[in-house]
């Protein structure tokens, strides 16, 4: 790979208004799908670039991204005046993966309806998280060749957070349309239907989501900042909001 000084175009442009990621700090998705997502692409691509990525994502760096049939297409502003055209790619599955996807649907009583309002069973992750480097490509104007660049690597990671979201968005990726999924799960395969909505089943208890105190996911130094034009022991205050919020974060 031939060396190239990336100094030479000076440093990225800020960007108003672009795609802001809620992650500060740590690791980029709170959902079981958006970190899989991530661990899946940080086992395969560029560990350097992705550190790179990772801070172009929380620094605003991503314009415009749009989710697309086995395609994340963003633009993404660097160093130059006008924004990278950047693409975050994902093969879409054969139709034997697809064929598995809908057997394993249909088999599952209740899943079909989980899938339709929303929620994405993580047993099915197997089925859609890509797991080798043939499921994976980044397309990218700007002039780094690496795999991916940092301009593609901030999607990666905004892409995570979307999942948070909107977890359907990987049937997307994978070039799954919802309907699709739907019509071949309640098509007629010559063997009775077994009750794909699980109308006739009991509905287990609604998960206990980890609470994660407020103060865990702010940055300090502007808080900081904020409370030392309002106090003269910004330290005292500090502590104080700590303990309100971990008050909150234990239901007391």
């Amino acid at each position: 790979m031939p060396f190239i000084d990336y100094s030479q175009y000076g440093t990225r442009r800020p960007v108003r208004g672009g795609v802001a990621a809620r992650s500060r700090r740590g690791s980029f998705g709170q959902s079981w799908w958006a970190r899989s997502l991530v661990e899946s692409v940080e086992a395969l691509a560029d560990s350097g670039r992705l550190t790179r990525g990772r801070s172009y994502a929380r620094s605003g760096q991503v314009v415009s991204m749009t989710v697309g049939a086995g395609v994340v297409s963003a633009e993404v502003q660097g160093s130059q005046p006008d924004p990278f055209s950047s693409e975050f790619i994902v093969r879409p599955l054969t139709q034997d993966a697809v064929d598995d996807l809908i057997s394993t649907v249909r088999a599952t009583p209740g899943m079909l309806a989980e899938i339709v309002s929303g929620s994405l069973p993580t047993s099915l992750g197997p089925l859609l998280l890509p797991t080798s480097a043939s499921d994976l490509d980044f397309a990218c104007s700007c002039p780094d060749i690496g795999w991916p660049c940092k301009h593609v690597a901030a999607v990666v990671y905004l892409t995570a957070e979307q999942l948070d979201e909107r977890p359907l968005d990987i049937l997307t990726l994978r070039g799954v349309d919802l309907d699709t999924l739907i019509n071949g799960v309640e098509a007629d395969d010559g063997e009775e239907s077994d009750d794909p909505y699980g109308a006739g089943i009991v509905l287990p208890s609604l998960p206990s989501v980890p609470v994660r105190p407020a103060m865990d996911d702010l940055d300090p130094q502007p808080l900081r900042r904020a409370l030392r034009d309002l106090t003269a022991d910004p330290s005292d205050a500090f502590r104080e909001l700590s303990e309100i919020y971990g008050r909150l974060t234990q239901g007391r």
